[in-house]
């Protein structure tokens, strides 16, 4: 028996009124496999991103998670269902430390005020889900400080690890690099290639390209919501509808 992809989404189409802003958009992520998905700026990438994790309703079409649709589900059922995601924009709490964000990240660990009492009386599981991914991300010299209160590059990520602590199937990253340097880039793309290796499977919105061309396994290019090519980097750098819409633009390494 064929196993399924992690993620299918089979030819969405999302609109808002009368503009189209996905069209007939069908993609795949294999089990830990990094996909890229590309474009210009308002080419649909996160609105995918929206479509998939329920925040906005699919006009037609289907998004499938291991063969189960999850097309029509709230944002809590698609992110129990093993989807879990960042943002263009950090969203941290601002009154909470590093350890109090991994802790109430997990589900089902019990009420937020639950989790969030002193670390004696909370579940030993979740606490111990907590200890290895602020091990393996290296924030355990920040555990105790305010997630807001630290460099841009350490709050990005924080809010990786965060979304890893919920121990996903997917995980869904929008520009998760978007304003670091290059060792910081360096250091999240470390951490995604031995997440890779864990079997997690990761979908990426990043515009910086010598990035996704030296992280992604295979890329998708959108245009005005149309998918115009999809292949591996070596293919799609090269492809010149590609290189005519966005690469032609873009610093290449």
């Amino acid at each position: 028996m064929t196993t399924p992809p992690r993620l299918r989404i089979d030819r969405v189409t999302k609109r808002f009124g009368g503009v189209h802003a996905l069209t007939d958009l069908s993609l795949e992520v294999a089990p830990g496999q990094i996909v890229g998905l590309i474009g210009p700026n308002g080419a649909g990438k996160t609105t995918t991103f929206n479509v998939i994790t329920g925040a906005y309703r699919a006009s037609s079409g289907a998004v499938l998670l291991d063969g189960h649709a999850i097309t029509h589900e709230p944002p809590h059922r698609v992110a129990r269902s093993g989807i879990m995601r960042t943002f263009q924009n950090i969203r941290l709490f601002s009154d909470m430390t590093v350890w109090e964000h991994l802790l109430v990240a997990q589900p089902h660990s019990g009420s937020i005020m639950r989790r969030l009492l002193p670390t004696r009386l909370a579940n030993r599981q979740v606490i111990e889900r907590a200890g290895e991914v602020l091990e393996f991300f290296e924030l355990g010299g920040v555990r105790d400080r305010l997630a807001r209160s630290l460099p841009y590059g350490l709050q990005r990520k924080v809010e990786m690890a965060r979304a890893v602590t919920a121990r996903p199937k997917l995980l869904l990253l929008d520009e998760p690099v978007a304003g670091m340097n290059h060792d910081e880039a360096e250091t999240i793309r470390t951490l995604m290639l031995k997440l890779r290796q864990e079997g997690l499977s990761i979908l990426l919105i990043e515009h910086d390209m010598a990035f996704v061309m030296n992280l992604c396994d295979h890329l998708y290019v959108l245009d005005f919501g149309v998918l115009i090519a999809d292949g591996q980097p070596s293919e799609v750098r090269v492809n010149p509808a590609v290189l005519d819409a966005y690469l032609g633009q873009a610093e290449l390494c």
